[in-house]
C-alpha cells in the first residue's frame, strides 16, 4: 500500500485530489497500450479512442518563457491524430492563467468540476436502499455487466465503453490491479457501478453512475460508500473524487467537501476537418 496521507489541510486536501486524480488517468494510458508520457511538466494521454475524456494533458506545470509554443506542441499530438482531447486545469496548474492562454489558442472552456475529499472516518452512512446489493467484480461476466451502467448512466458512446471494457480487462481482478470495480444489482439487474482506484496515499472514487430508473433512491451514495468502507478497513483515511454539478449535494450529505477546482479544457476537431475547436 503506498504511504497513506493524514494531513486534512485544505491545501494537502487540494493536492491529493489531483495526485491521485493524475495517477488514475496515467494508469489509463498504460492499460490502453498506447502513446502516455508522464513526465514532470505534464502528462499527455492518448488512448486512440475518439472520445475527449480518454485523451487529454494533466498536470500542466509549464517552464515560463514560450509558453505558447509549448501549448500548440503538445495540442498538435491530439491536433495532427484528428482525436478529441480535455486539457485538465486545477491548483497545481503553472502558469496560473493557463485556462485563459488555452481559450486564446482555440480550446474551449466545457466545465468545471468540484475536487472534493472527506476523512473516512467520518463517513455519513445512510440505509442500504431496499433491494440493492453492492458486489465489487471479480471476473470478465461481472465486468460486462458492469457497463451497462456506466454506458446508460453517463450516456457515454459505445466506443468509449468498449474502450473502458478493454482497458480494465486488462488491468484484471486480482491483487495487483490498480483499478477496483463495484456494481450495484436491484431486481436482478445492474443498476448502479463505481470505481475505486487506491494512489497517492488515498483512495480515488471514479465513475459513480445509476441507471434512469434507479435515480434518486441513495443507490449512487451507496455505490460510494461501500468501496471507501473497504478503503478505510485497509488503512486510508481520505476519500477523494470530482463531483458533477447532480452528484455534489449527494457527496456533501455522505462527508464531503470542495477542496479545489478542476477546470475542462475541450479541443475537438470540426467537422470540416480543420484544427479550430468544435
Amino acid at each position: 500500500m503506498n504511504e497513506v496521507r493524514r494531513d486534512f489541510s485544505p491545501q494537502a486536501l487540494a493536492a491529493a485530489n489531483e495526485a491521485n486524480m493524475f495517477e488514475a488517468y496515467a494508469s489509463l494510458g498504460r492499460l490502453s497500450g498506447n502513446d502516455l508520457y508522464d513526465g514532470p511538466d505534464h502528462i499527455r494521454l492518448y488512448t486512440g479512442v475518439p472520445y475527449p475524456l480518454l485523451n487529454g494533458v494533466f498536470r500542466a506545470q509549464l517552464a515560463p518563457g514560450d509558453i505558447d509554443g509549448t501549448i500548440q506542441r503538445l495540442l498538435k499530438h491530439f491536433v495532427d491524430r484528428n482525436v478529441p482531447m480535455l486539457w485538465w486545469t486545477g491548483p497545481a496548474t503553472r502558469p496560473a492563467d493557463l485556462g485563459t492562454k488555452l481559450l486564446e489558442h482555440g480550446l474551449r472552456h466545457a466545465w468545471d468540476s468540484p475536487g472534493m475529499a472527506v476523512d473516512l472516518e467520518t463517513l455519513a452512512e445512510g440505509p442500504v436502499p431496499p433491494g440493492l446489493t453492492v458486489k465489487r467484480v471479480d471476473d470478465t461476466e461481472t465486468l460486462r455487466a458492469w457497463t451497462r451502467p456506466f454506458g446508460v448512466g453517463f450516456g457515454f458512446p459505445d466506443v468509449a465503453v468498449a474502450a473502458a471494457f478493454e482497458f480494465f480487462s486488462r488491468d484484471g481482478f486480482g491483487p495487483r490491479a490498480v483499478w477496483r470495480h463495484y456494481l450495484g444489482w436491484k431486481n436482478a439487474q445492474p443498476v448502479a457501478c463505481s470505481s475505486m482506484f487506491l494512489a497517492a496515499g488515498v483512495a480515488g472514487i471514479y465513475g459513480v453512475a445509476t441507471t434512469p430508473e434507479a435515480r434518486r433512491l441513495g443507490i449512487g451514495a451507496a455505490l460510494t460508500v461501500a468501496p471507501l468502507r473497504e478503503a478505510l478497513a485497509i488503512g486510508y483515511r481520505i476519500g477523494i473524487l470530482q463531483s458533477s454539478a447532480i452528484g455534489l449535494g449527494v457527496y456533501r450529505q455522505i462527508g464531503f467537501q470542495v477542496c479545489c477546482t478542476i477546470g475542462h479544457y475541450l479541443w475537438a476537431p470540426s467537422q470540416t476537418g480543420d484544427t479550430t475547436n468544435a
